[in-house]
């Protein structure tokens, strides 16, 4: 089935309801294109009650269209304006606005009146509301003579304002000369009607300038009343009573108010003290969301005020000496209001139709029709039309039955006037929206097709979706009335060419259109709670998905605003960072993702957090003598909540500028009960701490002096010591002044003997911490106690302490001293403790001297640094350690006291038996030779003893450090020098060697010596490994054997030639003894023994038949062994020198040379 206008009865689902109203009402007033036939509608006129500044000209507005365009003319108090024959008057062309210029002549005044504009055409006229035009007026106040005013303190008082009628009424307010506004408060306010009120008067409202000014905004001009004096006289008493209403006067009044105004209310009492007002509706409330209260709850006032709001209010004004009530009965009326405005009506011939005119009011207004601007009754007459109250009824319209109607609601508060045509057209369908229009909807949302059409009769539309597609099924798709589609819930497969067909009785009109769907915008990581430390930096995140046809833009709120101009707020792609946070950053970040299609958001709250801001208001009540408390107000927590306060105290009396700790609590609580000491000069302060730490120290509370009290406490660390033998030292820590607990600070000092007085001595001192009793026995105990005082008394009875008088050396020295030597390093002393009388003081200990007198082996006495030794306590014997042996010794003992040592014990002599020696002092090896090494050495430094041998072992180490048999030799002691023979030449010897006592073998001493080698061979091993080894000697032989290959060369050439040489006979003649001779049958060497390696040569080596030999064959060179021979070639090349043995080298200008060798010996010492 196609799918056409849906019926209005069709129930559509909520959440479309208001989109659909939308529709329906663009398609009531969808216009007649403007190509067609159609009678006058008016645009645009000036408003119904037109205030006009007479100091410029005056615009008059009125535009229509009509097709054919319309024709204007104006009525100016109901009679015709001629605006030709004004000079002043022009009419903008083209349109109906007249434009009067009273600025080059003429008063605005002259052109005060009512105006309406008509445009008219071939089909009808449409008419204008009537515009009353007044110019605005800002009179003058009158002048007038103001008396003084003069009252007594407590008296009411009311200053006129009285402003003069202006156009419109001016705002009034109450300034001084200088300008400043006037303080009110709930004493002093100022009226609705503009006058002051002042409920009672005090001295201070003493002045001369009170100036009501009224300001004029049409005018932009302010006019100001004469200066009102008032003096205000104080009474020795004001008697109080009880309010009474300034304005409005009596206990009932009636107020009137007009629909949709603001209604305002109200009441000014005066009395004293000054009283309260209270508002309350009689059987009702107060509508929550359209009541406020100005004035200091003066004045009521409701906006938007409907009929609902008529009944009785009551206003209320009370003080402590009674209450008074005034009721204002209100009342709504209403000015006409559209319910139903009538529409223009397009008709076919033959067709019905009918406009319906309804409006309401209180009175209920009037409806009058008028039919091209004149009242129906005397319009002409047109059978189609019939007239039924609010409506008229057209039946079987003709073209002559176009015209234009005008509603009339009117009442005594003001009219509605409304222009509705009846264009009777007979035009087949067209379409009004564009061709081939692409829409893009997202996906899972509404798409909305529009196809606005006309046509006359009124066309069917129907839809297609795709080239062959069958009519759109109204089960799944929604038509309006104005043609538009809908697909409630757009998806993928929605996309697509869609095509509208609009058909009436006169022909038939399509479009088409496309629809594009898009995938949804989502943000697919959203911004999260932050906790930020104030100065920190904080960073949201924003991810977007998008489709990706469209471009998203990003977009970040502040608490639903733009982002502070800040340079510490950074976007950048998905992040939004705010660097050194600070208070005020605080709030709610809102991510906003914009494409053209849709958009999306998500918010992040961020909250700054910080250590508290410090306690205010800090106030001491409840203040007793020990005792205060301490309240105060907490600073802001800065997000994290408060644990606990820390309340600290200063002394400025004796500890000025130090604070102290003095008790903390709950962060929940506001007060303290703190527990103070007497005497003290207290201040507070309070610190805030939460999870992030501690505020700063709030300002100080007030100071608080505590009354003075006798001591608490005495003094500590009381000792008694005598620092001569007669007399005693009392010692004490003294109070602190915060201790002191009152002036006049001073210490009560006794003392008695402890065996002997039983009476105390005492003195009473300054606040000092030492007191010196003189003439005292020698260290004697004595009962000591130490009491503070001061102004007020004494502190409690203090404890008793033990001390002693000073003390003297001990007289007495330690007896049956005696020793025990225990080895050759240790002795033990042992001792009679003296009697405790003659220690004279507190016994130390014992102390032992005892020093080195004499060597028992060269019985030479030889004074040494005495050692001392102190035994702690009555100890009576004592372990001397670290004794040399054999060694005489001599020592004593003492006994020692605080004050020093007694006398020494008769010295006790005794020897340490030997021991065993040290390490030889030196061991040298001297005189090395191929098997022989002589030892020298120094004997023991400390012999500990007499010295019977020496001891000297030593072995072998070969190449690979490994030692062989180890050989032991006793050495007379009287020897310093020793020699071992019969060695092995070229070897390394480990010696050990050390001293023997009879004690025992002393600490040994080693060292490492090695034997000669052999001279001779060490001298050629070092020669040919010193030259074969250098570069320039390896150089100079591969010269030699490239020149003896030469020389080899050109022999055999002239040998072939027949030549014959004597070499071999000279060879054998002179042959080297130590090369042996070649062996004939095979050719080859014999073998060579080399004395330092002893490597055999190659055997099996080949010479050539002419017996040369190559340069790579030879690994010896001539040098090695001194050989070489004169020698010389003659002029054809051949060689004609001699082979000899070894000669004497002869020198040659300067340079060493050799004889040349021969070609044999030349192979030799390559083989």
């Amino acid at each position: 089935m196609q799918l056409e206008i849906m019926p209005r009865k069709k129930r559509l689902p909520a959440g479309r309801a208001p989109l659909l109203l939308l529709l329906c009402q663009l398609v009531r007033a969808l216009d007649v294109p403007l190509d067609l036939v159609q009678p006058p509608t008016i645009t645009q006129q000036s408003p119904k009650d037109y205030i006009i500044d007479p100091r410029e000209n005056i615009v008059i507005q009125c535009e229509a269209k009509g097709k054919p365009p319309p024709s204007f003319s104006w009525t100016r108090n109901g009679t015709h304006f001629d605006i030709e024959k004004d000079p002043l008057v022009t009419m903008k062309p083209g349109s109906g606005t007249l434009t009067i210029n009273i600025m080059s002549e003429g008063k605005a005044e002259t052109y005060e009146g009512v105006y309406q504009c008509t445009a008219r055409n071939e089909r009808g006229a449409a008419i204008s509301n009537n515009i009353v035009v007044r110019p605005s007026r800002s009179p003058l106040w009158t002048k007038e003579k103001l008396e003084p005013i003069t009252l007594r303190n407590g008296q009411s008082l009311i200053l006129p304002c009285r402003p003069p009628l202006g156009l419109p009424p001016p705002i009034i307010f109450w300034m001084d000369n200088s300008f400043q506004r006037l303080p009110q408060s709930e004493r002093v306010s100022q009226g609705l009607n503009g006058d002051l009120y002042f409920s009672n008067v005090l001295p201070e409202d003493t002045r001369e300038d009170y100036i009501c000014y009224a300001r004029f905004n049409h005018t932009q001009t302010i006019q100001q009343k004469q200066p009102i004096s008032v003096k205000v006289i104080s009474a020795k008493s004001n008697r109080e009573r009880p309010p009474t209403f300034l304005t409005p006067e009596g206990n009932a009044s009636h107020k009137e108010e007009l629909r949709g105004n603001v209604l305002s209310l109200e009441c000014i009492a005066e009395g004293l003290p000054t009283p309260i007002i209270y508002w309350i509706k009689e059987d009702g409330t107060l509508p929550i969301n359209r009541t406020f209260y100005k004035n200091f709850k003066k004045t009521l006032q409701i906006i938007q005020v409907s009929e609902a709001d008529s009944g009785n209010y009551q206003c209320i004004a009370k003080n402590p000496l009674g209450a008074i009530y005034h009721t204002i009965s209100v009342t709504v009326k209403a000015a006409p209001y559209w319910i139903m405005a009538p529409q223009n009506l397009v008709l076919s011939p033959g067709e019905d139709g009918r406009l319906i005119c309804r409006a309401n009011g209180n009175p209920k207004p009037r409806i009058s029709w008028l039919s091209n601007g004149v009242p129906i009754e005397i319009a002409p007459d047109d059978p189609s039309r019939n007239i039924d109250g609010d409506t008229i009824i057209f039946s079987n319209v003709q073209e002559r039955s176009s015209a234009v109607y005008q509603c009339n609601a009117s009442n005594e508060y003001g009219y509605l006037l409304a222009n509705a045509f009846v264009n009777v057209l007979a035009e087949p369908p067209r379409i009004l929206t564009s061709a081939n229009t692409l829409y893009q909807v997202i996906t899972d949302r509404p798409a909305l097709l529009d196809c606005a059409f006309f046509g006359s009769p009124l066309p069917t539309v129907e839809w297609f979706k795709g080239a062959k597609g069958s009519a759109l099924r109204e089960d799944i798709y929604v038509l309006h009335e104005n043609g538009t589609l809908e697909i409630p819930v757009a998806q993928k497969d929605s996309t697509g060419t869609y095509t509208c067909v609009a058909r009436n009785k006169l022909g038939m009109a399509k479009n088409e259109v496309h629809l594009e769907i898009k995938d949804a915008t989502r943000i697919i990581k959203q911004p999260e709670y932050a906790v930020v430390q104030r100065g920190g930096t904080v960073s949201f995140e924003c991810k977007v998905k998008h489709d990706h046809t469209l471009i998203p833009t990003i977009t970040w709120l502040k608490d639903n605003g733009e982002l502070p101009n800040d340079g510490r707020f950074t976007v950048d792609k998905d992040h939004l960072v705010v660097a050194d946070v600070w208070d005020d950053d605080g709030g709610t970040y809102t991510c906003v993702a914009n494409t053209t299609l849709d958009n999306v958001s998500a918010s992040a709250v961020l909250s700054v957090v910080d250590v508290p801001n410090p306690p205010f208001d800090l106030e001491l009540t409840d203040q007793l003598d020990k005792s205060v408390q301490l309240s105060w107000t907490p600073g802001n927590d800065n997000n994290s909540p408060i644990t606990k306060f820390i309340i600290e105290y200063e002394d400025a009396m004796h500890e000025a500028g130090l604070w102290h700790h003095q008790t903390e609590v709950s962060g929940m609580q506001t007060t303290a009960q703190l527990k103070l000491s007497p005497y003290v000069n207290y201040s507070f302060r309070v610190m805030a701490v939460n999870s992030l730490g501690r505020s700063l120290p709030s300002e100080a509370s007030e100071q608080y002096l505590t009354k003075a009290a006798e001591p608490d406490t005495n003094p500590t660390a009381v000792e008694g010591l005598g620092s001569e033998p007669d007399n005693l030292v009392i010692t004490w820590k003294p109070l602190n002044g915060f201790e002191s607990n009152g002036p006049g600070l001073q210490y009560k000092v006794s003392w008695r003997q402890k065996d002997g007085d039983d009476e105390w001595t005492s003195v009473v001192v300054a606040n000092v911490s030492k007191y010196i009793v003189s003439g005292t026995p020698t260290f004697v105990p004595y009962l000591i106690k130490v009491q503070a005082l001061n102004d007020v008394g004494f502190a409690p009875e203090p404890a008793v302490v033990m001390g002693h008088s000073g003390e003297d050396l001990p007289m007495v020295a330690p007896g049956n001293v005696r020793v025990n030597v225990v080895n050759s390093t240790l002795a033990e002393v042992h001792w009679d403790p003296v009697p405790l009388k003659s220690i004279r003081g507190h016994l130390q200990g014992y102390r032992i001297y005892y020093w080195k007198a004499q060597s028992s082996s060269k019985r030479n006495r030889r004074h040494l640094e005495k050692k001392i030794l102190t035994f702690q306590g009555s100890k009576t014997h004592g372990m001397l350690p670290g004794l040399e042996p054999f060694s005489h010794y001599t020592l004593n003992v003492r006994v020692v006291n605080g004050k020093g040592e007694g006398p020494a014990s008769p010295d006790r002599v005794f020897n340490t038996p030997e021991g065993v020696p040290s390490a030889p002092s030196s061991l040298k090896i001297v005189n090395p030779t191929l098997d022989s090494l002589t030892l020298e050495w120094d004997p023991p430094s400390r012999p500990n003893g007499i010295l019977t041998e020496y001891t000297l072992k030593y072995q072998p180490i070969n190449s690979t450090h490994e030692l062989g048999p180890l050989v032991d030799l006793k050495i007379p002691a009287n020897k310093t020098r020793w020699t071992l023979k019969n060695l092995n030449f070229s070897t390394r010897y480990k010696f050990y060697f050390y001293a023997q006592t009879a004690a025992g073998s002393g600490s040994q001493i080693t060292e490492e010596a090695v034997t000669n080698v052999d001279e001779g061979k060490m001298a050629m091993a070092s020669r040919q490994v010193d030259i074969a080894t250098q570069g320039w000697f390896i150089g100079l032989m591969c010269a030699v054997a490239l020149l003896i290959l030469i020389l080899l060369i050109v022999c055999f050439i002239r040998r072939n030639k027949g030549g014959k040489y004597p070499v071999k006979e000279k060879e054998d003649a002179h042959a080297d003894p130590e090369i042996q001779p070649m062996k004939e049958d095979d050719g080859t060497f014999g073998e060579y023994s080399d004395a330092e390696d002893h490597k055999p040569l190659k055997k099996g080596s080949r010479t050539p038949s002419d017996r040369t030999v190559k340069k790579e064959d030879s690994d010896d060179s001539l040098v090695d062994y001194g050989e070489g021979v004169n020698g010389q070639f003659n002029e054809d090349g051949s060689f004609i020198g001699q082979y000899s043995g070894k000669k004497e080298k002869e020198p040659a200008e300067g340079n060493e040379s050799s004889e040349a060798p021969s070609p044999v010996n030349a192979m030799n010492s390559f083989v």
